[in-house]
């Protein structure tokens, strides 16, 4: 049996499962439009599973502290390229609330990354 969820019901499933701190709020309305993309796209449905979620993707607030974090070097669009090539990734600017300021918003699939030497 299957039931689609809005993003409201998607953002209580990560609260029902102590789980609200993985994304901002931001992030899980990217993660969520994201599968539902790959819904579309793929045509395929998929389950949801909060903590299967929340152990396959991570957020980070730029495209720096990913390659920060993976050792990857190189200007922005080399970073994003990489990534594009290397695992699923997401990325959106946004602005914030408190200050109107356009910030960034990055998701993506955790991997194992393996360097080309």
């Amino acid at each position: 049996m299957k039931k689609t969820i809005n993003f409201y019901e998607f953002e209580r499933a990560f609260a029902g499962m102590d789980r609200k701190e993985n994304f901002s709020y931001e992030g899980l309305k990217l993660l969520f439009e994201y599968l539902e993309e790959m819904e579309e796209d793929a045509g395929i449905e998929i389950e949801l599973d909060v903590v299967g979620l929340c152990c396959e993707y991570s957020e980070y607030e730029s495209l720096e502290e990913i390659a920060e974090n993976y050792g990857i070097e190189g200007e922005e669009d080399e970073i994003e390229e990489y990534l594009m090539d290397h695992t699923d990734f997401v990325s959106k600017e946004f602005k914030t609330w408190e200050y109107g300021e356009k910030e960034d918003l990055c998701i993506i699939k955790n991997v194992f990354i393996v360097r080309d030497f």
